[in-house]
């Protein structure tokens, strides 16, 4: 209990609060990097996610690459790039990019996989093209699986980007490494108090988000909430409605 009030003291003290060392300068380079390789990670992962849940190809591919990358360790890759690379933020930044994708990936291709297949089948019938079918009928209904995806991702880059710290980049995890060197616990606990607050709080807001992306009538699965609701009728009839809702 000692060493909690001693950390919240260290991070109350107006001296760890201003300055290019002060929490909310390394809070905002934090933020900067994990949020960087995220929107990096989404713009490789989401088009091929799509394409795969879309086709229903390459999905084995997919699964075995993604599963394959999970298993690097990331503080090894790191150090890795770093020593081709040099000191600097583009090392960690490729590796974060790289622990990103697959969250990704995955949340893309399982949330457009998760939409009733009967309701594709309708939006076909009803005369949708298939870029219709995907932006109007699969992207809403998997919309939230994605943002799952996209949580996850984050959630994991913002935990992994403190060892940016270790090759010069800055952020958070600098007061960790710092605190370890000098065997200043009272800073380490403090770093780690703010790294545990900042995905607290991701974790609020996207769970919040991805209640609000879900359809009216649907889980977050993309199913209907009522199993009658997947008659061809009634597929029918919600092709048909997204089709004039979005025109």
């Amino acid at each position: 209990m000692n060493a909690f009030l001693d950390a919240l003291a260290w991070l109350g003290d107006p001296v760890h609060l201003t300055g290019a060392n002060g929490v909310p300068a390394r809070l905002g380079q934090h933020v900067t990097y994990s949020v960087i390789a995220v929107l990096i990670a989404a713009v490789v992962a989401i088009p091929l996610g799509f394409l795969i849940g879309h086709t229903g190809k390459g999905r084995t591919v997919a699964v075995a690459l993604t599963g394959g990358v999970r298993a690097l360790p990331t503080v090894g890759i790191v150090f890795l790039l770093a020593l081709l690379l040099g000191i600097g933020i583009s090392a960690p930044m490729i590796a974060f990019v790289v622990l990103a994708i697959p969250s990704i990936l995955a949340g893309a291709y399982s949330g457009f996989e998760a939409v009733d297949r009967a309701t594709i089948d309708a939006a076909r019938a009803v005369g949708m093209t298939e870029w219709q079918i995907v932006t109007r009928v699969e992207l809403p209904l998997g919309l939230p699986l994605l943002i799952g995806g996209l949580r996850s991702a984050l959630l994991q880059v913002v935990a992994t980007t403190t060892i940016a710290a270790t090759v010069g980049a800055g952020g958070l995890g600098i007061y960790i490494f710092t605190g370890l060197r000098s065997n200043d616990y009272t800073q380490m606990f403090a770093g780690s108090i703010v790294v545990i607050a900042l995905a607290v709080v991701l974790e609020v807001v996207f769970s919040v988000l991805q209640r609000l992306v879900v359809p009216a009538g649907v889980t977050a699965a993309g199913r209907p909430l009522d199993t009658r609701v997947t008659t061809s009728r009634s597929a029918a009839a919600k092709a048909t409605s997204l089709q004039e809702g979005t025109q």
